[in-house]
């Protein structure tokens, strides 16, 4: 049975996602997570400034440069852990 992932693994491939920008479908796609679990980790990483909503093009969320710093910190520990 495959083991459930942690809401800081969600997060991460949300920040991962969004790193060229990413509307809400493909998130929802590529993050394997359904529209109500996405709006609560969207609301929680544009709150901390981890994601970015560009309104110029139906509302697009990018990962910001503090974003690619905590996504960079997460993928150091993986490799530490051997995920």
């Amino acid at each position: 049975m495959p083991s459930r992932r942690s809401k800081a693994q969600i997060m991460s491939d949300i920040l991962e996602i969004c790193i060229d920008g990413a509307n809400k479908t493909k998130i929802v796609y590529d993050a394997n997570l359904n529209f109500k679990m996405l709006n609560s980790y969207l609301d929680t990483l544009t709150k901390k400034g981890l994601l970015h909503v560009r309104n110029d093009r139906s509302n697009e969320y990018v990962t910001t440069e503090e974003g690619l710093r905590i996504l960079e910190t997460c993928r150091c520990i993986d490799l530490e852990l051997g995920q």
